[in-house]
C-alpha cells in the first residue's frame, strides 16, 4: 500500500503542477481555437501514464520482479484513487478561487483523466506481468 500512496501523492502533486503551468502559459480550455498552446493539455496524458508504469513497477520489484495482472491492476487503481483524488481536490480548490468560469471544463477533464488512467491501468499490467507459464 506505501508504493501505491508514495506514487498516488506524486501524480496527484504533478498533475496540480500541471494545472498550474498551463494557466501560466495562456491555456484557456474554453477557447481552444484561440489558444496558441493547447499541446499542453495533451502532454498531460503523460502524468498517469509514468506515474503508474513506475508505481506498478515498484511493486513488481518490491515482490521479487513477479507480478500477475490482476496485482498489477489492483496497484494501479490504488495509484489512481489517490492520485486522483488529490488531482480533484486541487482542481476543485483552484477553480473556486482563481477560474470560477471554467467549473465545467475542468471536471469534464478530471472525468475524462480518470477513463485514460483506467485504460493505463490496463496497459500498464498487461505491460509489467510475467508471462504466464501454462496457457
Amino acid at each position: 500500500m506505501k508504493n501505491a500512496v508514495i506514487s498516488g501523492i506524486i501524480i496527484g502533486i504533478v498533475s496540480a503542477l500541471w494545472i498550474i503551468i498551463m494557466q501560466a502559459a495562456g491555456y484557456n480550455p474554453q477557447n481552444l481555437e484561440d489558444s496558441k498552446n493547447s499541446w499542453l493539455e495533451y502532454t498531460s496524458i503523460l502524468i498517469p501514464f509514468f506515474g503508474l508504469y513506475f508505481g506498478i513497477r515498484g511493486l513488481k520489484k518490491q515482490q521479487g520482479n513477479k507480478l500477475t495482472f490482476f496485482e498489477g491492476l489492483f496497484e494501479g487503481f490504488k495509484i489512481l484513487a489517490v492520485g486522483g483524488l488529490l488531482a480533484a481536490a486541487f482542481s476543485f480548490i483552484y477553480v473556486s478561487l482563481y477560474a470560477k468560469d471554467l467549473t465545467v471544463d475542468y471536471m469534464e477533464r478530471i472525468f475524462g483523466a480518470l477513463i485514460i488512467g483506467l485504460l493505463f491501468t490496463l496497459a500498464n499490467s498487461l505491460l509489467l506481468m510475467n508471462s504466464p507459464k501454462d496457457l
